[in-house]
């Protein structure tokens, strides 16, 4: 009550004050003009009110708008089940890349689709690169060719890249009547030399030109084999033995070996304890799925020319998402599949590399 009484009698002492000043302000004015003789000019008088500043208003409140969910792409890439933006029907390119130390490290491997690793001759492995949803510009070093590589180039209906071949080698090529390109015998417009390297460890080519050469040479172009089996990740959980890493003991020099990447759900490849990068993109060399196929190897003559079955039945392993699987393998349709007793066991969308060891090969798994 207190606070009211107060409050009132400022209010009236301030009115009482206003009204004196009011008056006293106006009766100066007329004596003035009196005096003067001047005309009466009433005065604009600006009259000061207290003004209550306004709050302010409330900062409002904005709800972010969900993001918008990604369209998936409308087709699937044959190769790797990965989304494409229109169909493939291009034939494969399936070019023969060299792994000597001297043609170390590569180029281009990292954007093929499915990559064979297969013993040549002696002590050495050969690369089968297989082109067909990539179109990288550089390729290499390419080397030459043998009849198990020739058989699962015709498997594929691939147009099949190699730099000479052995006797055996080039009578497949014949017998199976397969598209090819050899830069040894007429066709090296298609390819290159880096003088950065020295010969023969410097013959590389790209999907550009040999789409080109294969229109010059009037191949068919179209592709109709069968698609592989794949499985969406959260379909299908592969039940095995969990590995961190596995080494494939190649002989001499050929050491492979593959480290599980739990945040990319790939596994990184490395050779001799070295990841294996690309030369030019220095990109580590990665696959969503590992087949290990043990076949039969027979060597040939005094060179260490082989006969290799890549047709199989036989013993395998398959590797996914971390975990590593005993199956079975064998090639149909052109391409190396995987099944245990409940059927045909589907790949991850991704790159795939296919690992032929000589039968009895010992893996070291951590």
């Amino acid at each position: 009550m207190k606070i009211t009484q107060d409050s009132t009698l400022i209010a009236r002492t301030r009115r009482h004050i206003f009204r004196n000043t009011l008056l006293l302000l106006t009766a100066a004015i007329v004596l003035t003009s009196c005096d003067s003789g001047e005309s009466t000019v009433t005065p604009q008088i600006s009259i000061l009110q207290e003004t209550t500043m306004p709050l302010p208003s409330p900062t409002e409140v904005v709800t972010p708008s969900p993001s918008p969910i990604p369209t998936p792409d409308p087709y699937k890439a044959p190769l790797t089940g990965l989304g494409i933006e229109a169909p493939i029907t291009a034939r494969p390119i399936m070019y023969m890349v060299e792994n000597s130390p001297s043609a170390r490290p590569q180029t281009g491997l990292t954007d093929a689709d499915v990559v064979y690793e297969i013993l040549a001759e002696g002590e050495i492995t050969r690369f089968i690169a297989v082109y067909q949803s990539k179109v990288p510009a550089v390729i290499g070093p390419v080397r030459s060719i043998r009849p198990y590589f020739v058989e699962i180039g015709k498997g594929l209906d691939a147009i099949v890249v190699h730099a000479g071949w052995s006797q055996d080698g080039m009578n497949a090529i014949v017998r199976l009547k397969v598209d090819h390109l050899d830069q040894v015998y007429g066709d090296d417009r298609y390819y290159w030399r880096d003088k950065s390297r020295k010969a023969p460890h410097n013959l590389y080519s790209n999907v550009e030109k040999i789409r080109q050469a294969a229109l010059d040479k009037k191949f068919h172009v179209e592709w109709k084999n069968p698609l592989l089996k794949f499985t969406a990740p959260l379909d299908s959980k592969l039940e095995g033995q969990v590995v961190n890493n596995i080494t494939i003991p190649y002989i001499a020099g050929y050491k492979v070996g593959y480290t599980y990447d739990k945040v990319s759900g790939l596994f990184q490849r490395s050779m001799l304890g070295e990841p294996h990068k690309d030369k030019v993109s220095g990109q580590i060399i990665e696959a969503k799925n590992i087949i290990i196929c043990e076949a039969s190897h027979q060597i040939l003559d005094k060179e260490g020319r082989r006969a290799v079955n890549i047709h199989g039945p036989g013993k395998g392993y398959l590797l996914q998402e971390g975990i590593i699987k005993e199956v079975t393998w064998k090639e149909k349709d052109g391409f190396i599949r995987v099944s245990d007793t409940t059927g045909e066991l589907g790949l991850l969308p991704g790159k795939t590399w296919i690992q032929v060891v000589p039968k009895g090969t010992e893996l070291t798994i951590t």
